[in-house]
């Protein structure tokens, strides 16, 4: 079966972390771009993180850079997001989605409700006392 699979979400406290991960079955991770999305209720999805298949080049939005790093570990056809120093406002569901290497990784993120090849079904994070 064909399908991304995310995992690692739960509930933490503020300032706590978490390591998300995206695993793929039914076809190799290595030559697509990853791009986790995450959605917070009322409010449209938006681009958390993307990682480039050829050279490993990152992208972050504002409100995550210094605090979330996306890799990738090709043997184990996962892309991990490494979340720390969480707060209230990074609550969502947090999907992941694999697309050809027609897009760069800058305007992947940027293109949150465009129609890739593969996306999991969200894991959900929520950061609360």
């Amino acid at each position: 079966q064909v399908q991304l699979v995310e995992s690692g979400g739960g509930l933490v406290q503020p300032g706590g972390s978490l390591r998300l991960s995206c695993k793929a079955s039914g076809f190799t991770l290595e030559t697509y771009n990853i791009g986790w999305f995450r959605q917070a209720p009322g409010k449209e999805r938006e681009g958390v993180s993307c990682i480039s298949s050829s050279d490993g080049d990152t992208v972050y939005t504002d409100s995550v850079k210094g605090r979330f790093t996306i890799s990738r570990d090709n043997a184990k056809n996962t892309v991990y997001l490494q979340m720390n120093s969480l707060t209230a406002e990074d609550t969502a569901v947090y999907y992941c989605a694999a697309a050809g290497q027609y897009i760069a990784v800058q305007a992947m993120c940027i293109l949150p409700q465009y129609d890739y090849e593969y996306w999991g079904q969200g894991t959900q994070v929520t950061v609360s006392s």
